[in-house]
């Protein structure tokens, strides 16, 4: 693609778990035979860069956990600036890896070359989850940096920033769920060819010419992949639009969404390809905002009508309502011993 983010202390597990079981949020779960029998408790493992965790580096605490893991695994990821390039193979499902605050729970690195090769983290797994994470490639501005490449089905991440410049997120294959996520980028820095739900999230352009947000790679109408952005805003600086297609038959839909004033009149581009002006599917459903006004739109993107959105507004296009699941709310060691357990007060 040529594109132009020691022993285990009691008190500390209560304190985050009564955050936990506070979030009301969802996170990814299998609807397979190898789902975990029970879905309330989880494997705990602690990552502290003081020495002070099961493991100083993320990669070691996903390293630990077995090959085709049937346990759900939730790697707690103590405050700090984790300089690694992370991979979560295939054979390791069920893996949760989580931060308190986007903010101060940063993974970092710096890498450009081939969209595959260069993301600071790569989820190949299935029914990952990552929360309250900042996921960033330092690179810059002269070519493909990945930050987060999501290729494993049935992910979810939430309250998570994702940034870089060009191809920021690489949400290549998969059923996927965004949820409050800040991701922000330049070039085409939501690409890829999942199906994706992107809810309440924050889409922030730092284009330094003219943009584009999205580069939705679907190939064929029997797809059923596109990128749904729903009740989230844009924001930025420079100009942009809202996606170009990567794809010939790329879908992608912004409903109830704030657009400044960063999103060009046009809208929409069909990246030199005017053949793809009557196969790609872009679409608006009642958004709003100085770069909402559609008067000027490209005329081969879709207005929505309330029955052409309404599959958009949904979990239906991803599944979600098979998969998605509640936090757990009890906490084991990895040998098995229970280490706490805090029953959610009637939240599921």
């Amino acid at each position: 693609m040529h594109m132009g983010a020691p022993s285990f202390m009691i008190y500390a597990s209560v304190i985050l778990l009564v955050k936990l079981v506070s979030d009301n949020l969802l996170m990814a779960s299998s609807s397979s035979t190898s789902t975990p029998m029970d879905m309330s408790t989880a494997i705990l493992i602690r990552v502290d860069q003081s020495g002070m965790g099961d493991y100083d580096k993320i990669q070691d605490a996903i390293n630990a956990v077995p090959s085709n893991n049937s346990e759900l695994v939730f790697i707690w990821v103590k405050p700090g600036v984790y300089r690694e390039k992370i991979v979560v193979p295939a054979d390791k499902p069920f893996i949760t890896l989580s931060g308190t605050e986007a903010s101060k729970t940063i993974i970092a690195w710096n890498d450009t070359g081939e969209i595959y090769d260069s993301p600071t983290m790569a989820v190949l797994a299935s029914d990952f989850v990552g929360r309250y994470l900042t996921i960033q490639n330092t690179y810059g501005t002269s070519g493909k940096a990945v930050a987060l490449r999501v290729s494993g089905d049935r992910a979810a991440f939430y309250g998570c920033a994702i940034v870089s410049y060009q191809d920021t997120l690489l949400d290549d294959a998969g059923r996927h769920y965004y949820s409050s996520c800040y991701i922000e980028g330049g070039v085409d820095f939501i690409c890829g060819n999942g199906a994706s739900l992107f809810e309440r999230c924050h889409l922030h352009s730092t284009a330094e010419n003219e943009g584009a947000i999205t580069a939705q790679q679907r190939s064929s109408p029997l797809e059923n992949t596109g990128f749904t952005f729903l009740g989230g805003k844009i924001t930025g600086a420079g100009s942009t639009v809202l996606g170009r297609p990567w794809g010939s038959y790329s879908r992608v839909v912004f409903a109830l969404t704030y657009m400044s004033s960063v999103i060009l009149p046009e809208g929409w581009n069909d990246w030199g390809d005017p053949r793809k002006q009557s196969t790609a599917y872009f679409g608006e459903y009642k958004c709003y905002g100085p770069g909402a006004n559609r008067s000027n739109r490209v005329k081969w993107y879709h207005s929505l009508s309330n029955h052409d959105a309404a599959p958009f507004l949904t979990k239906t296009m991803i599944g979600g309502r098979a998969w998605l699941r509640p936090v757990p709310t009890h906490f084991k060691q990895q040998t098995g011993s229970t280490i706490s357990t805090l029953k959610a007060q009637g939240k599921t």
